[in-house]
């Protein structure tokens, strides 16, 4: 798929990016739990989970503050374009022992256009719920 480079149109404040909706399921969270070592059994297990007052199995934090920044560099298109991204955890992804698991939508709009520099706030919803507070992207747009 070829996305319009955002150095070839006008960027202003208010302009909303592309959505992207990511599916998570219990196989996914055991593939990041190998890419990425955190073999926390809250990510894979209902009875620690549940242990812990948590809803169930949840998703990692960082696979869904990771896949949250995918609705940014999807529209740049050059992940080296990032000059810095943080977020903070509102409410965990319950992951379901189902094989559709559960789905996580991210949307994204421009804040803030200084120079060559864009800045984003990026909105996480799970089953209606925001899961990311204050998840925010700076851009360069470069040259």
């Amino acid at each position: 798929m070829s996305l319009a480079s955002p150095q070839t149109q006008q960027v202003e404040v208010g302009q909303t990016l592309p959505p992207l909706t990511v599916r998570f399921t219990r196989a996914t969270l055991v593939r990041y739990a190998g890419a990425s070592g955190d073999f926390n059994p809250i990510h894979f297990s209902d009875h620690f989970a549940t242990e812990l007052g948590l809803p169930g199995v949840i998703a990692h934090g960082m696979l869904t503050m990771g896949s949250a920044l995918r609705v940014v560099t999807d529209w740049i298109g050059d992940p080296a374009r990032i000059r810095s991204y943080s977020v903070r955890f509102s409410s965990p992804v319950a992951v379901p022992d189902k094989a559709d698991g559960v789905e996580v939508s991210y949307s994204a709009t421009v804040t803030a256009v200084e120079s060559n520099v864009v800045s984003i706030a990026i909105e996480a919803i799970c089953d209606g719920k925001k899961v990311l507070g204050a998840a925010r992207a700076e851009v360069d747009l470069g040259a």
